[in-house]
């Protein structure tokens, strides 16, 4: 199993030296990957100071050499396709084959789009998801291109230069079955678990290894087989017992899961340095 590290994009970390710093120092503890929360105002907080994260993912390519970088997750409808896909391929090329996209339909509490104008309807979100997927795919093949939905159109483009390979993981709540098909026509999936009123929660039994054996029988019935699929869990903050916790990623490990991800909450900048050196807990 391989172990990333989730960081804010606000507050302190709203500084692009401090994420690039932070990256480096996770990548000499031993984690394997450092990936980025993707908001336009951080944690709902119009006031709360917020990075760009593609400029603060390029600092951070620049600053490591080994660990995979990427967003978990960026909400498809804040974005044009081909704008997203020039990004994340100029960032591919500059960290020489590291990046990984997360994409979702949108966090359910980021008032982000209300704000600002976007696209609040989940379910034109959705559709909007599906098409920049579709045209995603289409402009990393590294070969022409064209695409014409109902939202938007592509004529005849050969996108150059192709990102050596970017894996494209889809976030989404579990239970449920419209986020984890979607993930199985891609790379990998970041579940989260629903509650009532759709918000993640920060239990510690976030996703059991029950969960992870359902969600992994779902993706082989949709794909056909779960090679080389992608099942990310976690994302929450380390709890206190590290044994407990080292229990628990051991048993969805052998679950299935391959990655398993440890939020690191916005602190100050110390705060953060400590939190990023502590070595992940392998199973």
């Amino acid at each position: 199993m391989l172990c990333g590290l989730e960081l804010p994009c606000g507050a302190a970390c709203a500084d692009p030296r401090l994420l690039a710093e932070l990256a480096r120092r996770a990548e000499d503890a031993g984690w394997d990957g450092v990936f980025l929360e993707d908001y336009l105002v951080y944690n709902a907080e119009p006031d709360c100071p917020t990075a760009d994260v593609w400029v603060a993912l390029a600092a951070m390519a620049a600053a490591t050499s080994s660990v995979r970088l990427g967003t978990t997750v960026t909400g498809g409808a804040r974005h044009l396709p081909w704008e997203l896909a020039r990004r994340v391929a100029t960032l591919d090329q500059l960290s020489g084959g590291r990046v990984v996209l997360g994409l979702g339909v949108g966090d359910p509490k980021d008032d982000a789009y209300a704000r600002f104008g976007g696209v609040s309807d989940p379910r034109v979100r959705a559709q909007l998801l599906d098409e920049s997927l579709r045209i995603l795919v289409g402009l990393f093949s590294g070969e022409r291109f064209s695409f014409a939905g109902a939202h938007f159109r592509v004529d005849d483009v050969l996108f150059q230069p192709a990102p050596v390979r970017v894996p494209i993981w889809i976030g989404g709540g579990w239970p449920g079955r419209a986020a984890v098909s979607r993930a199985a026509r891609h790379d990998g999936f970041l579940p989260y678990r629903r509650s009532s009123d759709d918000r993640y929660s920060d239990a510690p039994e976030e996703l059991s290894a029950a969960d992870v054996t359902a969600i992994l029988e779902r993706v082989r019935a949709d794909r056909g087989a779960v090679e080389g699929f992608d099942l990310v869990v976690g994302g929450r903050r380390r709890r206190a017992d590290w044994s407990a916790e080292r229990l628990h990623v051991a048993t969805v490990a052998e679950a299935g899961a391959t990655w398993w991800m440890e939020w690191v909450p916005p602190g100050t900048p110390d705060e953060m340095r400590t939190a990023v050196s502590q070595a992940p807990l392998r199973p």
